[in-house]
């Protein structure tokens, strides 16, 4: 060995770190995909991890958490990846069809911007001559896109990604057959099939470089799946949700790849099924919308649209889950972005809170010139 060279060597980096649209997380290693949402990926520990389950508590009019489920699969169709959508109630085609366009022109900006930077920087003789990497939209460094909800993505876009569809009503021709849960039964086959069939497994290895399949399951435990955990205390199929979620759980770990499923749960009756289903879900988040309710009209809540809860966290190889600091997040929907941010309530200026609050001085005043010291609290 020459006096110059060392006995180090690099080790090269694994085949997971190269699939576009994902990055390893900088707290325990794992692969995380964006959900689309910049915001909800910060709220979550920096986005949704390959291989888990995320639950989305859905809010009582069923408006805001469509939208979580659009970004998923709008970011998807931007980084390339391979689509699953199921539902009961909607086609998926459609859908499909009505996801938010993604912000190119700030996409563009960027990267001229980027290129700018780069051809003004001066760098040390000795690396020009190395060769330059290019960087192509699909594996661009970028984790996350914008999209503008007022627009559909274009059908050209959907066209470039493989997407796969489940619809009850076609799936399941008679009524008795989509009864006592046999449409989860139906619904984890083709989830199944579809891992093994494409290679997501690892069983069948994938021909091209390798891909993430996203998952996105509609409103499972409603009625129109054939479950009655929401509309009933004692359900007849008690057990069926919960077992298709461990099913489908076992299979997320062992394939490449991630699913959202939105639930809602402010119909279940019996509270021991909802803890089940929160537990056998890797990330818990709810939305609770203002429609409706009190602080629809209350003057403090009048930049917001709703609250946002993370119920349950992700412990991904490590003992603590990686949260945000902050407990209070409210949601918001304008008419091109849907956002979440900390909750930030004005001052009471009030005239009783004024003077409530000048009685208090001078009782405290009245305390000190009396000549105690010590205040009782």
């Amino acid at each position: 060995m020459s006096a110059g060279s060392s006995s180090f060597r690099r080790r090269g980096g694994g085949g997971l770190a190269l699939i576009p649209g994902t990055r390893a997380s900088v707290h325990n290693g794992q692969l995380l995909l964006s959900t689309g949402s910049a915001s909800l990926d910060a709220a979550i520990g920096g986005g949704s991890a390959v291989g888990t389950l995320l639950l989305i508590e859905e809010d009582k009019y069923n408006i805001y958490s469509d939208v979580l489920l659009k970004y998923f699969l709008a970011e998807g169709v931007l980084a390339g990846h391979n689509l699953f959508v199921a539902s009961a109630e909607e086609d998926p085609s459609s859908i499909l069809r009505s996801l938010p366009a993604p912000l190119l022109d700030d996409l563009g900006k960027e990267e001229k911007t980027i290129g700018e930077l780069q051809s003004s920087m001066k760098i040390a003789w000795r690396y020009q001559n190395l060769p330059k990497l290019e960087v192509t939209p699909a594996t661009s460094s970028r984790f996350g896109h914008c999209y503008d909800l007022s627009k559909a993505m274009s059908a050209e876009m959907l066209q470039a990604v493989k997407c796969h569809s489940f619809f009850l009503p076609t799936e399941c021709h008679s009524g008795i057959c989509c009864s006592m849960g046999h449409a989860y039964t139906l619904l984890l086959q083709s989830v199944r099939r579809i891992i093994q069939q494409e290679g997501f497994d690892g069983s069948c290895p994938q021909k091209k470089q390798k891909n993430v399949l996203r998952i996105v399951l509609q409103s499972l435990g409603s009625v129109l799946w054939g479950d009655d955990i929401c509309y009933s205390d004692h359900p007849q199929q008690i057990h069926s949700l919960t077992r298709f979620l461990h099913a489908l759980r076992g299979l997320l770990r062992m394939s490449l790849s991630a699913c959202i499923v939105s639930l809602p749960t402010h119909l279940i009756q019996n509270k021991a099924v909802l803890s089940r289903i929160r537990n056998l879900s890797d990330t818990v988040i709810g939305l609770e919308s203002f429609i409706g309710s009190e602080r629809e009209t209350n003057p403090l809540y009048k930049d917001y649209h709703g609250l946002f809860y993370v119920h349950q966290s992700p412990r991904l190889n490590s003992l603590l889950c990686n949260v945000s600091g902050t407990k209070d997040l409210a949601f918001k929907l304008k008419r091109k972005q849907f956002t979440i941010e900390c909750l930030h309530l004005p001052p009471d200026l009030s005239d009783r809170a004024s003077r409530s609050s000048k009685q208090e001085l001078s009782e405290c005043s009245k305390v000190l010139s009396a000549g105690r010291t010590h205040l009782d609290f």
